[in-house]
Order: structure tokens, then C-alpha cells, then sequence
């Protein structure tokens, strides 16, 4: 967990899906990164259940990926990082 947020642009991410769930395109568009870029650093929160993802198809049939924040407490101290740093 403490490498998922541990990125700014990760960071970014978490603090955009905290106004709510929204079309993987329209967060990239109010991040301003580019689609690949914005799964990578997606795929590493849901690896580390911070966000989770979800398809669903519109009235058209076309499959669309829908994110949200998932609850979570982090608490940091002497303990976490060096948890962290021994499963590294």
C-alpha cells in the first residue's frame, strides 16, 4: 500500500476519485494524462484495493470502465515502513 501512494500522480488519482466514480476517459482527461499511463498507475491502487474498476456496457454495447475509492485507513509509522521495506 505505501508504494501505491507513495507517487504523486498516484496520489492525484486518489484525490480525483475521492469527488466520486468516474469514466476511466474523463479522469484522464481532469488529470491530464494520457489512458496508458493512467491504468498503469490505476492498476497498482486496485492491486493494493485503494480503488476498484468496473465495466459496464452503455445503451450502445460499447464497454465502459468505471473507477472508485475504495475505503481505506492508512497509518504510517516506524512499523509500516519497515513492514514495507522487508516485503520489497
Amino acid at each position: 500500500m505505501l508504494a501505491a501512494v507513495g507517487h504523486a500522480q498516484r496520489l492525484r488519482v486518489i484525490a480525483e476519485l475521492a469527488r466520486g466514480r468516474v469514466h476511466v476517459s474523463e479522469l484522464a482527461r481532469r488529470l491530464e494524462l494520457s489512458r496508458p499511463l493512467l491504468y498503469m498507475h490505476l492498476g497498482r491502487l486496485e492491486a493494493a484495493n485503494l480503488v476498484r474498476g468496473e465495466l459496464e456496457l452503455s445503451e450502445d454495447g460499447k464497454a465502459m470502465k468505471y473507477y472508485e475509492l475504495m475505503p481505506f485507513d492508512l497509518h504510517l509509522n516506524t512499523e509500516a515502513i519497515v513492514a514495507a521495506l522487508a516485503e520489497d
